[in-house]
């Protein structure tokens, strides 16, 4: 122990506040800025998330990364710069980064809630039977993949008894192009022993209508399933606010 340090010295802490966490303990939130943070949660807990706007709910969450600051500008810059709840929480981290006032703390809180969202949908659909519950499969999927802003290519594998046994990103692209190898996603359901797939990607456009090479990439990949005796359930197109299901469009 240093000789020269007093016992009411307070030792220094094992981390560093983020820039955009808590402001020094000895200041102290306004009092109306209290009172504002407890009429929104008291909203929120007597009528949930369908009681308040966008900005209004994305404040409760930064309520925890800036715990002294009122944080409605920044939530109603946020919503204008990404369109609404969804598309903030789900913005990548660079892109939110250039919002003036968003750090390090802002980017992990949503970040938390993002992954909260996706791991609950996705509990709705792993090792259950996916063909006799879709919805939930097409929530788990908008919720996953609707507003992303690049495309990405999933992949669900399911067993003999249409179970889901693993769901697998692919690949991942630009904002209208997605690299797709069959060969992988076949030696892939080998590996899992899976009898079945279902194919899941987004279009950031928001429009899922399927391009040429959506439809050419998706016969490559029936083609090589069929040879190894591997049924494609369907190729799901995830739209902003709607999906198309090639199947039931007849063009698997």
């Amino acid at each position: 122990m240093d000789p020269n340090r007093s016992f009411g010295e307070m030792p220094l802490p094992l981390f560093s506040p983020a820039t955009d966490d808590v402001v020094p303990a000895a200041k102290t939130a306004p009092s109306y800025l209290a009172d504002h943070r407890a009429r929104l949660r008291e909203r929120f807990i007597q009528g949930g998330a369908t009681a308040m706007p966008d900005y209004e709910l994305l404040e409760l969450v930064l309520f925890r990364a800036i715990p002294r600051q009122d944080v409605k500008p920044l939530a109603r810059r946020l919503i204008e710069t990404f369109g609404d709840f969804n598309r903030v929480v789900t913005a990548p981290p660079a892109r939110l980064q250039a919002v003036e006032g968003v750090g390090p703390a802002v980017i992990t809180e949503l970040k938390i809630v993002e992954a909260a969202a996706q791991r609950m949908a996705r509990a709705r659909i792993m090792h259950r039977p996916v063909l006799s519950s879709w919805q939930s499969l097409l929530d788990y999927c908008h919720t996953a993949m609707a507003h992303r802003e690049i495309e990405q290519f999933r992949v669900l594998y399911l067993d003999r008894k249409n179970v889901l046994i693993a769901d697998e990103e692919q690949s991942r692209g630009t904002v209208d192009h997605v690299p797709v190898y069959p060969r992988e996603i076949i030696r892939r359901a080998l590996e899992l022993n899976a009898s079945a797939l279902i194919l899941v990607h987004n279009h950031p456009s928001g429009d899922p209508t399927p391009s040429d090479s959506d439809i050419t990439m998706t016969a490559r990949i029936g083609q090589a399933a069929e040879s190894m005796g591997i049924t494609i359930h369907d190729h799901l197109i995830i739209g902003k606010s709607r999906e198309l299901s090639f199947r039931s469009e007849g063009l698997l």
